[in-house]
């Protein structure tokens, strides 16, 4: 109705136009996904802090747990706003997948914690056996790592582009030497 042809793309002028033409699918999932990770990540953040604090829950496990939460919130935001538009073809799998990743994000928080409070923390305690220590270790330091890990990886193996293959083809019209 817009006199268009489908399937065409009005282009915009200028460096920014282009950048955005290029990248603003790109633009769009990275602000989906800080929107999600930041709601997860307030969840974990409140969480942590209410078990060591309230609870008298150890540090490493405290973040366990609030992490697993946090993760499953995340999951189903990433799944059903960041990415919906991607295809979705097992829903068994994508869950497996996001928790694994997940559970390599929460290595390299954890990590980032652990380093700081018992080795850092063993030099100095003073300092880096505070609780604004492990905040600033796990939510900075290691969030921030592990949020690029996830990002890559969710978007690369888990929320996967339609026509993307999850598993090597297997071309049925190759002759196998018969």
């Amino acid at each position: 109705m817009t006199g268009e042809q489908p399937g065409s793309r009005q282009t915009r002028r200028g460096l920014v136009g282009m950048l955005l033409d290029r990248f603003g699918h790109l633009l769009r999932e990275m602000s989906k996904f800080a929107t999600v990770g930041g709601f997860a990540f307030l969840i974990d953040f409140a969480l942590f802090n209410y078990l060591t604090s309230k609870h008298g829950v150890e540090e490493l496990t405290a973040k366990t747990i609030s992490t697993v939460i946090a993760a499953t919130v995340a999951f189903v935001g990433n799944r059903f706003w960041t990415w919906r538009h991607r295809q979705r073809n097992n829903a068994a799998r994508e869950y497996a997948l996001f928790f694994f990743f997940n559970a390599v994000g929460l290595g390299i928080t954890v990590a980032c914690l652990a380093l700081s409070r018992y080795g850092l923390g063993a030099i100095w305690p003073a300092v880096f056996q505070t609780r604004l220590a492990d905040n600033l270790a796990s939510y900075i330091v290691g969030t921030g790592l592990a949020t690029l890990f996830r990002f890559w990886s969710y978007r690369r193996f888990v929320f996967v582009e339609a026509g993307t293959p999850t598993l090597p083809q297997v071309n049925p019209d190759r002759d196998h030497g018969a």
